[in-house]
């Protein structure tokens, strides 16, 4: 008789959370296709524990932390959630694990050197994010980066059980799908480097601009510009939209089924980049250097930028021209084949 093979160990997931508000959590549930526990399951992992969505509290859940920590229970996969918290004054104390007196970044650390594979859920515990803007009174970090810069809690050399740098799902909250699609990756074990881009976010996003499938590109074709906000038009022009920039898929793979910051009349601030949180301009403003717009779609140069903007407005449709700047068309898209008939 053919030996049966023992079906592989789930991989043990531990879910921490640190300086934010639990948007990432929030987001998280709303996933489709899969939903979370469908993803969890096909992943092959099983959450060890979640502070949001885990039974065990006070003594149960910091005797789970302590094994972790000590290396007395596996840990495959530690996700944070939020900035990691350094003040006051580099103590750490500003955040502490309650009933154990020590701040929750010396947890973070030692756990992240026990975990196979670390993942920074958000852009404020890859980053810093939002935690981290202004004068960042708090002390605010991420994981393997403070701000732009290489660094964060664990330092840029660092390396995962797998080898694998610091795992940045950077979004402001992050789509459910970037968090799953990564899940089902690492539980296929084919998720490697290559699979990452230059700031170590997963390429199964940011290999898109948030501009591919905005329904707006039409009026961006031609420069027909949104004026206000609830206009129609593109809102690179006047509103602040740095879709032609961000790295995401936001407008390919609708969230929670359809929508997007787009589709809700919201310009689009790149918060899956580094820095995001103080673009040294009101968000829904775009900066411009004698009529031109400092944030220049990704890869292009300016000289042809201001040549094919000046192309694509002496050729805009009266129909894109008279609807950009309203909250409804006045004009529809219209058959000449009628008028002949």
């Amino acid at each position: 008789m053919t030996a049966v093979s023992e079906p592989p160990r789930p991989l043990r997931l531990l879910w921490l959370q640190s300086g934010g508000c639990g948007g990432c959590t929030l987001s998280l549930l709303g996933a489709e296709k899969p939903d979370l526990l469908t993803a969890l399951a096909a992943a092959n992992v099983e959450l060890l524990w979640h502070p949001s969505l885990s039974e065990a509290t006070g003594g149960e859940a910091r005797a789970i932390l302590e094994a972790v920590a000590a290396g007395d229970q596996p840990v495959d996969i530690l996700c944070l959630e939020g900035s990691v918290i350094n003040g006051p004054g580099g103590t750490g104390r500003f955040h502490l694990m309650a009933g154990t007196g020590k701040p929750m970044r010396d947890w973070i650390a030692a756990i992240a050197r026990r975990a196979g594979y670390v993942v920074a859920v958000g852009s404020c515990a890859a980053f810093g994010g939002i935690t981290a803007a202004g004068g960042n009174e708090v002390e605010a970090c991420g994981l393997a980066y403070d701000g732009t810069r290489a660094g964060g809690l664990l330092g840029a050399g660092f390396r995962s059980a797998k080898g694998l740098p610091v795992i940045n799902i950077a979004g402001c909250p992050i789509h459910p799908g970037w968090f799953t699609d990564t899940l089902l990756q690492i539980g296929a074990g084919t998720l490697s480097a290559a699979d990452l881009d230059e700031w170590e976010r997963p390429l199964a996003y940011t290999a898109h601009l948030v501009h591919h499938g905005c329904a707006r590109n039409e009026f961006y074709e031609f420069k027909a510009s949104a004026e206000q906000p609830g206009d129609l038009g593109c809102m690179m022009e006047n509103l602040g939209c740095k879709g032609t920039q961000a790295r995401a898929d936001c407008n390919i793979r609708p969230w929670n089924g359809g929508g997007s910051c787009l589709d809700g009349n919201y310009a689009c601030i790149n918060c899956t980049a580094p820095g995001f949180e103080e673009p040294g301009h009101a968000f829904a403003v775009t900066p411009k250097v004698a009529g031109i717009p400092i944030g220049l779609p990704t890869d292009m140069p300016k000289a042809w930028f201001v040549a094919l903007a000046s192309l694509s407005k002496a050729a805009t449709p009266k129909r894109l021209r008279d609807n950009a700047a309203r909250p409804a068309p006045v004009l529809l898209p219209h058959d000449k084949r009628k008028d002949s008939a």
